[in-house]
């Protein structure tokens, strides 16, 4: 199973309150390493920290990040965007994209361009941050994007683990950072999230499902989609 002991990690999206809390938990679990990577990587005061520039949309930021970071053991698919408006019918079509290009096609390219990486270890992780929401479409391209990597997920998963890569999948409601300032509903803090996501990766769950509200959605999958959308029940027949 995976550990952070020794580690050399990778966190997108490292200057967001989730991805500090993913760099700051990572080294107090021992991790040799950490790349803390943004479009405009912040400074760090700790030695242990390498500030790397990415760009999760762009192939070539991608290509470059390979190459400055040969040595990555565990890669943490965490950068994300929401918009304000976000119904599949109101958001232009540019901007369904750009969810889309964030939220999945960089976890994915990301993964493939490290798989290579990260089969050198013999012993390695990829942890992608999904959400509540990918099994409930309360928000119609934050959803479906989530909804997407959450599929993925699944199939890298299984193409991954014949060179011994493990990968988790983190599944969560609202957490108290800056992209959910504006929800009025109950949110996790950013250090539990983590904390139990790495828990997690450890005991080599693929899956981690962080609060009461997750657990209930994942629930309702099994149940009658009226249950996980009761306005349809006042739908025109």
């Amino acid at each position: 199973m995976p550990q952070l002991s020794g580690a050399v990690v990778l966190v997108t999206g490292a200057n967001g309150g989730l991805g500090r809390e993913f760099v700051e938990q990572a080294l107090a679990k021992g991790a040799a390493k950490v790349y803390a990577t943004a479009r405009r990587p912040q400074e760090w005061h700790d030695a242990r920290i390498v500030p790397l520039a990415l760009d999760v949309t762009d192939p070539a930021s991608i290509r470059a990040a390979v190459a400055q970071a040969p040595d990555v053991t565990v890669l943490i698919n965490n950068a994300g965007i929401a918009v304000e408006s976000d119904t599949l019918l109101a958001l232009p079509d540019e901007g369904i994209r750009n969810v889309m290009e964030t939220n999945f096609f960089g976890p994915v390219a990301l993964t493939k361009a490290f798989a290579p990486v990260l089969a050198v270890s013999g012993t390695s992780a990829v942890l992608n941050i999904h959400s509540a929401l990918s099994w409930i479409a309360l928000t119609g391209a934050y959803s479906a994007s989530k909804a997407a990597l959450w599929s993925a997920t699944n199939s890298f998963r299984v193409e991954l683990a014949p060179q011994g890569t493990h990968v988790t999948g983190v599944h969560v409601a609202y957490i108290d950072t800056a992209m959910a300032e504006g929800v009025n509903a109950p949110k996790i803090a950013a250090e539990e999230v983590v904390r139990k996501a790495f828990d997690g990766l450890e005991q080599g769950d693929y899956e981690v499902i962080v609060d009461d509200i997750t657990a209930g959605v994942k629930l309702g999958l099994s149940g009658p989609i009226l249950d996980l959308y009761p306005a349809l029940a006042n739908a025109p027949a």
